[in-house]
């Protein structure tokens, strides 16, 4: 009977602690938000296609990165890429800044870290992110001091 019993308790225990770790886990399969660490310049979502909770949103990104609240930064500060959330891999990521209609690439390493334009002036700022649960983009405005 003693060994039915440990048996059962030990069956028991294994049970609960695994139906409270599956119960307690919680995924948020949303796009992530984007914010910059040094500056903490936050974008805005412009075209979304994030396969894993269905989100579609398609937009003039350009047109919403014009509304945003202009966001000042040094000309040539180095700066990092937050994802809120990161329940994802990164396939791809690029920044780019468009200035009267040009669009400049700026390099962006491993760690998500780049570098602002060196020249002084008025950009939007674009980044695209392309991970296994989908694309992303992301717009903002700043200005380079």
């Amino acid at each position: 009977m003693k060994y039915f019993t440990t048996l059962f308790t030990g069956l028991f225990s294994i049970v609960l602690l695994a139906g409270c770790n599956f119960i307690a886990e919680s995924y948020d399969y949303s796009p992530p938000s984007v914010t910059f660490s040094h500056s903490g310049l936050k974008l805005a979502e412009a075209n979304i296609n994030w396969e894993k909770d269905g989100t579609v949103k398609k937009i003039d990104s350009l047109e919403l990165a014009r509304e945003q609240k202009q966001g000042a930064v040094k000309a040539g500060q180095e700066d990092s890429i937050y994802f809120g959330g990161q329940d994802f891999d990164i396939l791809e990521l690029t920044v780019s800044v468009w200035r009267d209609d040009e669009q400049i690439q700026l390099d962006v390493n491993y760690l998500k870290e780049f570098n602002f334009p060196d020249e002084k002036g008025e950009y939007l700022i674009e980044v695209n992110l392309t991970s296994d649960f989908g694309t992303a983009q992301y717009v903002g405005n700043i200005v380079v001091d």
